[in-house]
């Protein structure tokens, strides 16, 4: 067996090692606000699906969305396995609507992040979930700094192209996706105060586009909603979960 053919096998061995232990995580580990969420917004999927005539595509482009989050909030690695239908189903939509940036952002950004992701949170598991911790309130500010100056240049680029729609609100959703992201990746809490600001202004952005006459509008809308009150609720479990694997690491050195 060639170099080539053995890291295959031991990565496709540890795909399955994850789609074994997730089908009872699933079905047996969900808390009952992540149930009552996930029927609701589920729910009301199905009916702005049918009311708007949205497709069956984006219904599943919702679904997968809604499932990611609530798993990320969790910190299940499950989530980057779910996550990449959403980005390449995601895209899709913000291209057929002309959110260039967005399509982008999720074709070649969130897509390969995805599978680093999984390799870094593979490497800091703990039991159910991956290890969380805190930024310094320096590295904080630093990072805000950062995130307005690329939504400014951003924008600004993204003014220049043909068809573009709301260029810098277009670049500001990018902007905090990306720092989201890499947030997400090296397992900082910090992250859901990018999303919280995310979601607010993809759900503004979307508005537009359904008050333009966008068929996937409001079901967006509702997406990014269930997104808010996710990236809420994922706060205060990071945040809990920070402070305890900080105990933890004081406590082993």
């Amino acid at each position: 067996m060639t170099a080539d053919n053995a890291a295959l096998q031991k990565e496709a061995s540890f795909h399955i090692k994850i789609f074994r232990a997730a089908a009872p995580y699933l079905i047996f580990n969900w808390k009952p606000f992540e149930i009552i969420w996930l029927i609701l917004f589920g729910t009301v999927a199905v009916a702005l699906t049918v009311f708007y005539d949205s497709g069956f595509f984006a219904f599943t482009v919702y679904l997968a969305g809604i499932i990611c989050v609530v798993l990320a909030a969790k910190g299940h690695i499950l989530n980057y396995v779910i996550g990449l239908y959403n980005c390449f189903g995601y895209g899709y939509l913000s291209y057929a609507n002309g959110l260039y940036g967005e399509m982008c952002l999720n074709f070649f950004f969130f897509v390969p992040m995805a599978i680093v992701g999984m390799m870094v949170w593979k490497r800091s598991l703990k039991k159910e979930r991956v290890r969380m911790r805190a930024l310094s309130p320096r590295h904080l500010a630093e990072l805000v700094f950062l995130i307005a100056l690329a939504v400014l240049a951003g924008g600004w680029c993204l003014s220049l192209i043909e068809g573009q729609n709301t260029p810098y609100l277009d670049s500001a959703t990018n902007a905090l996706s990306i720092s989201a992201t890499f947030l997400m990746t090296w397992r900082y809490k910090e992250q859901w105060f990018a999303y919280i600001a995310l979601d607010v202004l993809t759900i503004a952005m979307w508005f537009y586009r359904a008050l333009a006459g966008s068929p996937e509008g409001i079901l967006m809308v509702s997406m990014w909603t269930a997104y808010l009150i996710n990236a809420a609720y994922g706060y205060r479990v990071w945040s809990v979960g920070a402070r305890e694997d900080a105990e933890d690491m004081e406590t082993s050195s």
